[in-house]
């Protein structure tokens, strides 16, 4: 096999602390097109020959990963993502967990691998110059288990100390996530009812996606334990404020980890390459909609109203806009970053982030100019204000934003045709699904007039 391999001086350090662990078995972890964690579980003694030969599956059965014809596929560990993972993180007992790569028979990289689409995307931004990180917001809902239709866990609002101890489930998935090695930021109760939110520390983008793959699962893990269940679909409950994923993001010099997007001389404290990796974003907004908001319901969320994005704009103030450049002192140089307000956290990271680094580093490429800011609440506009203002709007649902995915070459490329087929395929199906579904605001409407 082209992928075996002599264990090495990391592969033997490896295997030494998993036998040291005590732990009885090690969790391969890998992610299918959608972000969904998946795992395979080996006996710790087996580790080194997992390390030596890989891990054989079935990829045929893990969607967006191979025809039936292509089902073999093997794992490989990615060591720097080695960790011990307590009981209640979800795992029933403690084990070492490590993300793994996909190869073929071949040995090449699946094109159904969505984290090294991420890592061949951060790989090709460093030879650049550029160091992408990102620091994404976590929101989601905590709902009592056994309600039907899904009722909020807590009656608290923005920062409140939740009452009914949904502060002390969201502390406890805090307390996991940071003994998996996860730097969290902070955490806080949300705008709605049973809204939580938990922020994951600005680093490497690489491992921030992981952070939000290792957070969603954590969290339900943690909230069954308490008799919860979460929920991260972007808007599960009409009337109220969606979830998103508002994501931070920076661009350092790999040499000298500087932030590249700080100019204390700009008005708005934006470098000249913050401003066209700002524009870079706003030119490619709608392809970016179709893998930062992938579900027909992430639509529901982009509404006016709610402080979501519904147009192309960039802001200082305005929550609404698709853009916000958070202000800061004069004299903080690395504070200075960009966030995207569309991201959503159904989405799977890993092609969230290189689809957003792509689009910045095309504007940086082309030099685009920044249009100037819209400090306007873009939900308060009308279609005509907002076309006299120079916003476009963002796609209103998600054929609209997969036919946008399809027709950018510069997203579509730096994600892979085989990729962008695959996801574009699976979100079809999604659409016709619901298309053809007859919902209850249906019924009520219609049944009795017509």
């Amino acid at each position: 096999m082209s992928g075996a391999r002599t264990a090495g001086g990391d592969e033997t350090r490896a295997v030494d602390a998993v036998l040291a662990s005590a732990a009885r078995y090690v969790q391969l972890r890998f992610v299918d097109l959608f972000g969904v964690l998946k795992s395979v579980n080996v006996p710790a003694t087996r580790f080194a020959e997992v390390l030596r030969h890989g891990e054989w599956f079935d990829g045929s059965s893990v969607d967006g990963f191979a025809r039936v014809l292509e089902d073999d596929m093997y794992l490989v560990p990615d060591l720097a993502t080695l960790r011990t993972a307590p009981a209640d993180g979800g795992g029933g007992s403690d084990a070492v967990t490590v993300f793994c790569r996909l190869l073929t028979p071949d040995g090449e990289v699946s094109v159904g691998d969505s984290r090294e689409v991420l890592r061949r995307v951060l790989d090709g931004a460093r030879d650049r110059g550029f160091d992408f990180h990102t620091g994404p917001e976590v929101e989601f809902f905590l709902f009592d288990a056994a309600s039907t239709p899904p009722v909020p866990a807590d009656h608290g609002g923005y920062f409140d100390e939740a009452r009914d101890g949904s502060a002390g489930v969201r502390e406890a998935m805090v307390d996991v996530l940071q003994r998996l090695g996860v730097a969290v930021d902070g955490s806080h109760h949300e705008v709605s009812p049973g809204q939580h939110e938990i922020d994951v520390a600005f680093q490497p983008a690489l491992a921030a996606a992981d952070a939000v793959v290792l957070l969603r699962h954590t969290a339900r893990a943690v909230a069954q334990q308490h008799g919860l269940r979460v929920s991260f679909m972007p808007k599960p409950l009409a009337g109220l404020t969606g979830c998103g994923m508002h994501t931070h993001q920076g661009l350092l010099d790999p040499d000298g980890g500087g932030n590249l997007f700080h100019d204390a001389a700009d008005r708005y404290r934006l470098s000249p390459v913050a401003r066209h990796f700002v524009a870079g974003q706003l030119e490619h907004a709608a392809a970016l909609a179709a893998v930062t908001a992938p579900l027909v319901n992430s639509y529901k969320r982009l509404v006016g109203g709610y402080e979501a994005p519904t147009h192309v704009s960039w802001a200082h103030s305005s929550r609404s806009a698709l853009v916000r450049v958070p202000r800061t002192s004069r004299s903080d140089a690395e504070a200075t970053r960009i966030e995207l307000r569309c991201p959503d956290p159904s989405c799977n990271p890993y092609l969230a982030f290189a689809a957003m680094l792509s689009a910045g580093l095309d504007g940086i490429e082309q030099e685009l100019p920044l249009m100037p800011p819209d400090e306007e609440q873009a939900h308060h506009l009308d279609a005509g204000a907002a076309e006299r203002r120079y916003v476009r709007a963002l796609p209103a649902s998600l054929p609209d934003a997969l036919d946008a995915l399809q027709s950018d070459d510069v997203i579509a490329d730096a994600l892979g045709a085989d990729m962008v087929q695959r996801f574009v395929e699976a979100k079809l199906i999604e659409w016709e699904e619901y298309r053809a579904h007859v919902s209850d605001w249906e019924v009520s409407r219609y049944l009795s007039l017509h």
